[in-house]
Order: C-alpha cells, then sequence, then structure tokens
C-alpha cells in the first residue's frame, strides 16, 4: 500500500514537472532565432605552404619570353680608331712611321625587331660614331644594318637589316602601366644572347639627367628586372608580349646590376620611330617654356595653394606657351586630360606631339585653373617640319641659352645639339660643342651659320670651346 502511494506520488510529481516546462518554453522563453552555416567558397585564411597541385598561371612568364626572344637582337658595333699616340720629337725624326693603322674598337648591346621588314631599334649610345653595325638574330643568322636615324635627345636610334618576314614585337601602351606590374626585360648581358629577366614597374617617370642634349627627354620606367651591360637597347615588355619599354641604364656603384634598372616608354619610342621612318629626322615639339618641379619650399615661396603640376620659370620670346598667353609664374597640371607632376611627365606627355600640333594645357595662376590651347612649335621657333636637308655638314645647331653664354664667360656662339655622321663629326666635334667662328666669322644665329656654310659651302676654319671647357681651332686644307 505505501508502495503504490510512492509510485502515485511521482507520478503526479513527473507530469507537473513536465507541464512547467511546456507552460514556460512557451508563453515565457521566446525560442532563438535559427543560425544557419553555410560554406564559404573563398577562404580569407589560408596555408601559406606551396601544395604540390599548385597551378601558377597568373605568374607564368613563359608565354612572354618565348615570344620575345626571337626579336631581340644582339648588336655588334665597329669603330676604327686609331691607337697610336702623336709624339712631335718621334716625328721630327721619323716622319709618319709612328702611324699605326686603324685599330678596330668593338662595342656591343641589343636592339629590338619592331616590323617584319627588318626595322630595329636600339639605343643611340649603342651604335653612336660607329663605323660598321652587325646584327645576329636569335637563329644566329648575322646581317650587316645601316643607320636609319638616330635621336641624342631620347637615346633611340633606327637601324634596319635587309631581310623579310622576321618576328618583331607589337608596341604596348607605356601609359596604362601600373606600380608593382610583371615585367620581363630581355637583351644581351655580357655577350650572353637571349637573356630574360623579371621584375616589377618599381616607378615611372625617372629623370635621371642621364643625356646631355638640352632638349633630352628623361622619363623613364623603373624596374627590378636585372640589366647588366650589353642589355641597352633590349626590350621590356608585358606578360603579354607587349614591347612597352626600351631597356637603357642602370644606376650601379659598381658597373653591375645593384636592384635598379630603368627603359624609355614605348609611347616615346613609337613616336621617334615613326618620325625618323617618315621625315628622316625627328619632329621635335616644345612649349618654349622653362621649368621646375613643384616642391614643399617652391609652394612656400610662390605660395601656392598645394603641391601640384610643374612651375614655368621663364616663357621663350616668340614660343608657342607665349603665344598662347602662358606667363612666368603659371604652373602647369595637364596636357590634354593627362596629369603632369613632374619635368618629366610633362616633357614626356609633349615628346609625344609634332610642331604645328595643337594641345590643351589646364594652367594655375593665382591658384585659379585656367585652359589653354597651345600650338606647339620646332626647336627653332616655327611650326615647320624640319627635314635632313635642313642640317648643316650633317650636324644640328641651336642658339646658346643665357646658361650657356654664363658658364662659358661668352657672348656669341652656336651649340652643336648633334654631331650626326658628317663632316663636322669627322673632325671629332660632339654634341655640346659650342662653335664661336667659322672661317674668320662670328657666329650668333643658326641661320648665319647655314649663310656660311649652306648650299655645298667650303668649310676652311672654325673655332670654338668643346664639352668640357677646352678651347680649339681647326684650319682645314683643301
Amino acid at each position: 500500500m505505501n508502495g503504490k502511494k510512492i509510485l502515485g506520488t511521482l507520478m503526479v510529481a513527473l507530469v507537473g514537472g513536465l507541464l512547467a516546462i511546456f507552460t514556460y518554453t512557451l508563453f515565457i522563453q521566446k525560442p532563438a532565432d535559427p543560425v544557419i552555416v553555410e560554406k564559404s567558397d573563398s577562404q580569407l585564411v589560408r596555408f601559406a605552404n606551396l601544395p604540390q597541385d599548385f597551378e601558377a598561371a597568373e605568374f607564368d612568364f613563359t608565354f612572354a619570353a618565348e615570344n620575345t626572344v626571337h626579336a631581340v637582337v644582339h648588336v655588334m658595333t665597329v669603330t676604327e680608331r686609331s691607337s697610336a699616340y702623336r709624339n712631335p720629337l718621334y716625328e721630327f725624326f721619323y716622319g709618319d712611321r709612328y702611324n699605326r693603322n686603324p685599330q678596330p674598337m668593338l662595342g656591343y648591346g641589343s636592339g629590338v625587331i619592331i616590323s617584319e621588314d627588318g626595322y630595329i631599334v636600339t639605343n643611340n649610345h649603342v651604335i653612336e660614331g660607329s663605323d660598321e653595325i652587325e646584327v645576329t638574330l636569335n637563329d644566329k643568322r648575322v646581317f650587316e644594318a645601316e643607320i636609319v636615324g638616330r635621336d641624342p635627345s631620347t637615346d633611340i636610334a633606327l637601324i634596319r637589316i635587309k631581310e623579310k618576314d622576321l618576328p618583331y614585337l607589337r608596341f604596348g601602351d607605356s601609359d596604362k602601366l601600373k606600380l608593382g606590374q610583371w615585367v620581363l626585360a630581355v637583351g644581351n648581358p655580357f655577350n650572353l644572347t637571349s637573356t630574360v629577366t623579371a621584375g616589377i614597374i618599381s616607378a615611372k617617370g625617372r629623370n635621371l639627367g642621364l643625356l646631355p642634349d638640352e632638349f633630352r627627354i628623361e622619363s623613364f620606367i623603373q624596374t627590378d628586372a636585372a640589366l647588366n651591360r650589353g642589355n641597352s637597347g633590349g626590350a621590356l615588355v608585358t606578360l603579354n608580349g607587349e614591347f612597352i619599354g626600351l631597356t637603357t641604364a642602370i644606376i650601379s656603384p659598381t658597373g653591375g646590376y645593384a636592384g635598379n634598372s630603368f627603359a624609355v616608354p614605348v609611347n616615346i619610342v613609337k613616336k621617334i620611330v615613326e618620325d625618323l621612318k617618315e621625315f628622316g629626322e625627328v619632329q621635335r615639339a616644345i612649349l618654349g617654356v622653362t621649368i621646375n618641379d613643384v616642391d614643399a619650399g617652391l609652394a612656400e615661396e610662390k605660395k601656392l595653394d598645394r603641391i601640384e603640376g610643374v612651375y614655368i620659370n621663364s616663357v621663350r620670346e616668340n614660343g608657342a606657351a607665349k603665344d598662347a598667353g602662358i606667363k612666368e609664374g603659371d604652373v602647369v597640371l595637364r596636357v590634354n586630360d593627362v596629369n603632369v607632376n613632374s619635368v618629366a611627365e610633362l616633357q614626356e606627355q609633349i615628346s609625344k606631339y609634332r610642331p604645328n600640333d595643337k594641345v590643351d594645357v589646364l594652367i594655375k595662376r593665382d591658384n585659379k585653373r585656367k585652359p589653354f590651347e597651345v600650338v606647339l612649335r620646332n626647336t627653332e621657333g616655327s611650326t615647320e617640319i624640319v627635314r635632313p636637308d635642313d642640317l648643316i655638314m650633317g650636324a644640328k645647331f641651336d642658339e646658346l641659352s643665357d646658361g650657356d653664354r654664363e658658364e662659358y664667360n661668352i657672348s656669341n656662339g652656336v651649340k652643336i645639339t648633334d654631331a650626326g655622321e658628317g663632316y663636322l663629326s669627322e673632325l671629332g666635334l660632339r654634341s655640346g660643342t659650342i662653335v664661336l667662328r667659322i672661317n674668320g666669322n662670328s657666329v650668333q644665329r643658326v641661320s648665319e651659320v647655314k649663310d656660311i656654310l649652306g648650299g655645298g659651302r667650303t668649310l676652311y676654319s672654325i673655332e670654338g670651346i668643346q664639352p668640357n671647357g677646352t678651347f680649339f681651332s681647326y684650319e682645314i686644307r683643301r
């Protein structure tokens, strides 16, 4: 009897407990919303090892390498130079017997085939002053090359071999390059032909002060792709195999690769090549201004509201900028919708155009923006096309700048901007030489040089100052 009472009591307690729990969950505690867990397709955190089945298609350099090496050539130059040292005493006793035959000097570099009919672009410093140029293709065929044209201001030269159906590289667009983008450099360092190195775009618009020409255009692409002696004139290409730069220089305390290499942007190369092929001479367009980068010091000194653009120090009389209404103290912000924030960037944009081309230039004046339309001019101040016939004995001249007059303490003269391949070059005159007198006549303007030497007139004497500052005087007996 007592057992039945205990069992009944437990049953009542159990039913009561279940009823209490049911009532609590139904009326007092509300159920939480369900949590749905989905499997993610893309994990944010990954293991850092390299699995065996890893496919590196996005980092694959083989396509660009295999499609580039056949269009990059080895360039060898031969220059005849006398190895004799002139000794007046020896010459007095023994005459000219001390003169030996000229000894050949060999130079090496690279080149890029840009058309199936044999046009090859390289650096001017690779072929400058050479008497012979020999080109070796990747398949080891050898050809003699002729110079189509040279441009010391950009360190670009165009040569050609007589051959058809050649592999060549297509021009890319260097304006679209981005920092950190992968590139390959292809060339012939230390005469090791068809060498490929990889790197990234480290910087753009580098001005190194490397070229001596007054109208030099330096806006180099900087990379960390390894370059060494012999790479000059080679190709910088994207992973798609597009030609986007002409490898040119390195910064190195030892002469070997030290982590930085530089290439001429292909948009500059393309314009120079087109000019040389069409006109035989580069059509240099200039604004007619002297310019400076805008930095914090200049911005404070000139009371500029922002550090941007390129500051105009002075404008050239009868120049393109002055005729358009641009003034000293203006700041150039943009050229045809391309922003410019350094001297190198402004020079690069203007270098794409020819004399008589119109460009839209956005100027900041008194911290207010104002657009100008500028008709570009050539280095002589006109809008005319320059022809090879305009050269004087194969050389190009320009009037002296105020800096030239001050540096050499002279009041007259003209400067050789490109000695070319003519008679003046044969005399040993080089770019940067200042000519003071020709045939006994003092010269002040290029037009005076043309009057004295133009039309096949004879050169009897020439005096001037060499680029190193030493005076020279030649008398030519004919």
